[in-house]
């Protein structure tokens, strides 16, 4: 086995690979810009090396400095994590030159696979279903639009060496072409230094389902199932499963057998994920092949109870596989969401800054489940599992530099609707508090019926919330037991003020019983009713028992209204609470029935007029101004570009116009809310 790993990677896929490394005695080195000098994969390695400045093109990507690294701390292995040097067939040679093992498949299986175009010819030539489309590099936008009609839209633009959403566009238009092959170009070189483009046709309501694959280097081969990532949004997949919903066994078989006729083919070793688009039949076309450890490996690891990890590294030490394909078992169901430092209110853009809180809930295992590292025993009838694979911590920095991810929060049931259900219990619970994050979006996909179904295409977030997400709107009966949990805990709060205060000696007694509960635009009338083990709040005809430990100036309430068990982030406001469950955001007022009256003619106040600004959505970088002032402008009209964690963002006007005063320029570094230009 090897004597050090060092991980070419950061954040929470470095710190998931250091779990396992230390589960197997290997000793483990962290690699880290001056931006991640504080990261957590830097304290969890045994050892860290400085690479170099922020930008990813001035440190983890420059071979060089990670061979330095190598040869600094005497690593033998290097394991690349997803992204990055991981599918970089230069950096898997050089560290062939220096003996040292890279945890991956070999350079010239990196090479045919890692190419969208050749690994689509090869894909043809050993018999495996592909997409429709050009195979050859498109030079221009010109050459873009020809192929393109030669097609037929909607067509997909893709980035011949990218990957995470990055270098991708759907166009269903000349225009769209024209504009999204340059976009897509622009970010395929910052993000991989690669702008070869191909095209391919766009399959309208498909399934983006992956085969997980495992070879070895002694022609043994199997696949662990597969994983459904239908749930995207920009190309960029948000929550995955496994097993996928939708596939029977026989389709499972076959995708299966093709995805390790693949591999062999080009003599794959190690991990690897052949993605498949898959129609309302069950036909399955070939996407492309991952040569690398894939972001949402754990719901395999949940369901198999395989660490993907682990294997990678004793295939990589030229260890044979210890299983067959007859040895795989797919126990249950997971499912995982994707944490992001973006806020879904704001049309999903990044966000960055300090994690003020961050308190992700706690992991707890069951089955034959991987959590933390460990492995456990068999399941019984009931149990779930949550695991959370992050790479931050409370009091740390989200970057501008880096992708946006927090976390991968997982859970584990016996069947799909348990693991669901575990799910929406550990997103009401995740607390993250100082950035904009995807939290309540997890949250309101999990209680959607068409996910709940199982009836999910990729185009789920487009048709279901096409114009963006505005929180969510809770029907009336959860509502009453929000106002219900709302009440009990506002009466728990005015005992504790009056206790402090020392304005009485009957504390309980001197606090009514009678208050006006306020949410969403409705009011409820509710009686307290309490005693020594908790509170019975009538209210809305209904009298719902309220149980619960809950102290003021605690921000998680763990309650059970009316024999359920509800979670809520809560937060003191003057007169009530801000209270977050299950994708909403409340302002909860509660109010004595006198208060209430005169709540009533209080007036509205309104938000400041911004329509005629350009402000800034989101921390960035000011690629391009397309107009000038004095510029006449029309409704959908480019204005600039903004770049911000790897992605660039066309900024449109909303209304016809003209440029009054433009007040920032290509370069130039801008915080939310920062105003780019102004209108008459």
């Amino acid at each position: 086995m090897f004597k050090k790993l060092l991980i070419a990677n950061r954040g929470e896929i470095a710190c998931r690979v250091i779990k396992t490394a230390k589960r197997m005695g290997i000793p483990t080195v962290a690699v880290y810009s001056d931006a991640d000098r504080n990261a957590l994969h830097v304290k969890m390695a045994d050892e860290a090396v400085n690479i170099g400045p922020p930008a990813v093109s001035e440190s983890y990507i420059v071979i060089d400095k990670i061979m330095k690294a190598i040869k600094d701390t005497g690593a033998d292995a290097v394991h690349p994590g997803y992204g990055f040097l991981s599918e970089n067939k230069k950096f898997a040679l050089a560290l062939e030159a220096e003996g040292v093992t890279f945890v991956g498949p070999p350079a010239h299986a990196i090479e045919q696979m890692g190419d969208k175009i050749t690994s689509k010819k090869l894909a043809a030539e050993a018999g495996v279903s592909t997409v429709p489309g050009h195979m050859g590099l498109v030079e221009d936008a010109a050459e873009a639009i020809r192929i393109s009609g030669e097609i037929g839209y909607p067509v997909m633009l893709k980035a011949s060496a990218g990957g995470g959403g990055k270098g991708m566009r759907i166009a269903w238009s000349e225009d769209e072409v024209a504009e999204g092959f340059q976009a897509s170009q622009n970010e395929a070189a910052s993000s991989f230094g690669d702008d070869r483009m191909f095209i391919e046709k766009f399959i309208i309501q498909p399934r983006h389902i992956e085969i997980q694959v495992l070879a070895d280097q002694h022609g043994n081969a199997i696949y662990l199932g597969e994983r459904e990532c239908s749930i995207q949004r920009r190309n960029q997949k948000v929550i995955e499963e496994a097993p996928s919903p939708f596939l029977d066994q026989a389709t499972r078989e076959a995708m299966g057998e093709q995805a390790i006729r693949l591999a062999q083919a080009v003599g794959y070793t190690s991990a690897g994920t052949v993605e498949f688009i898959v129609d309302g039949e069950r036909n399955f076309f070939f996407l492309e092949m991952n040569t690398r450890l894939q972001v949402e490996h754990p719901v395999t690891e949940l369901i198999t109870g395989v660490d993907l990890v682990e294997q990678m590294i004793r295939v990589a030490a030229g260890q044979p596989l210890e299983m067959t394909q007859d040895d795989v078992k797919l126990t249950g169901w997971a499912m995982e969401s994707r944490v992001y430092a973006e806020d879904p209110y704001r049309g999903f853009l990044p966000s960055i800054g300090r994690l003020t809180r961050y308190r992700p809930p706690a992991e707890v295992a069951a089955g034959p489940l991987l959590v933390s590292g460990k492995w456990q025993g068999d399941a019984a009838p009931g149990d779930t599992a949550v695991r959370n694979d992050t790479g931050v911590f409370e009091g740390g920095e989200i970057s501008m530099y880096y992708d946006p991810m927090i976390a991968k929060l997982c859970t584990w049931g016996p069947d799909r609707p348990a693991a669901v259900e575990a799910m929406r219990v550990a997103l009401d619970g995740f607390e993250i508090e100082g950035i904009g994050h995807n939290l309540p979006f997890l949250s309101a996909v999990m209680d959607h019926p068409k996910f709940v179904s199982g009836n999910i295409t990729t185009a789920f977030i487009a048709e279901e919330y096409p114009d963006g997400f505005e929180g969510v709107t809770l029907p009336e009966a959860d509502l009453i037991r929000m106002a219900a949990a709302a009440a009990a805990m506002h009466r728990v709060a005015e005992i504790r003020r009056t206790r402090v205060s020392g304005r009485m000696d009957n504390h309980e007694r001197r606090v009514g019983a009678d208050w006006v509960v306020s949410l969403q635009g409705q009011s409820f009338e509710a009686t307290i009713d309490a005693d020594h083990h908790g509170s019975t709040v009538t209210i809305a005809g209904q009298a719902l028992r309220v149980a619960s430990d809950w102290t003021p100036g605690e921000q998680l309430a763990r309650l059970n209204v009316g024999g359920e068990p509800v979670v809520l982030k809560v937060a003191k406001m003057p007169g009530g609470f801000r209270i977050r469950t299950r994708g909403a955001d409340l302002k909860v007022h509660v109010r004595t029935p006198r208060q209430a009256e005169l709540a009533k003619l209080m007036p509205e106040k309104l938000p400041p007029d911004t329509s005629r600004l350009l402000l800034c959505p989101m921390p960035g970088l000011v690629v391009k101004i397309d107009v000038q002032e004095g510029d006449h402008v029309q409704e959908g009209q480019a204005l600039c570009t903004v770049e911000a964690m790897k992605m660039e963002n066309i900024l449109r006007a909303e209304k016809r116009g003209v440029v009054m005063k433009i007040n920032a320029g290509p370069g130039d570094s801008l915080a939310v809310d920062d105003v780019i230009m102004e209108f008459q």
